[in-house]
């Protein structure tokens, strides 16, 4: 049985299994936890693999490209989501809806911390602590300079730090 993807050679469904699990963990880190919006980040991006239109070049690694697909499908439904609420608004129509809870996070003051960070910096920790990705990996996926992320990272973690001391006097 051939393995390689027919649309899409230099990928294999073993390959896109081996990466499932940290692909539906960045999936749900760029959707704030909200496990629906996750698997339909997961499965669009997978058909853009799958049907060819996101083609792996070998320019990085397989998941370092997987993860830039995500992100890429993820942004683009944002902003599908932020327009369709501004159509609602627009027409008059109520645009809250039904919202999908996050599960809840095993440290609440880690999650609420790490939701304080702008978004690009919040990205970066998911995808070195969450993802296993090195600083330079994930620059490739955020399509930033090595030395932004750092920038970025070093940021990060000092605020992280500094949100989660512990008051010693109380």
């Amino acid at each position: 049985m051939h393995d390689a993807l027919e649309n899409n050679p230099a990928v294999s469904r073993r390959a896109l299994e081996e990466h499932h699990d940290a692909c539906f963990a960045w999936a749900l880190l760029l959707t704030d936890h909200d496990r629906t919006a996750a698997e339909d980040v997961l499965q669009q991006a997978y058909l853009l693999v799958v049907s060819g239109r996101a083609r792996f070049r070998e320019r990085s690694t397989l998941k370092t490209w997987l993860f830039g697909v995500l992100r890429n499908v993820s942004r683009r439904a944002q902003r599908r989501r932020r327009l369709d609420r501004l159509l609602a608004l627009r027409l008059g129509a109520d645009p809250v809806a039904e919202a999908v809870a996050p599960p809840e996070p095993a440290d609440p003051r880690l999650q609420e911390a790490l939701g304080s960070l702008p978004s690009r910096q919040r990205e970066l920790l998911g995808l070195v602590f969450f993802a296993d990705l090195s600083v330079e990996q994930a620059a490739g996926v955020l399509g930033v300079g090595v030395g932004t992320a750092r920038t970025h990272y070093h940021r990060a973690k000092q605020t992280l730090r500094r949100l989660l001391e512990v008051d010693d006097d109380g």
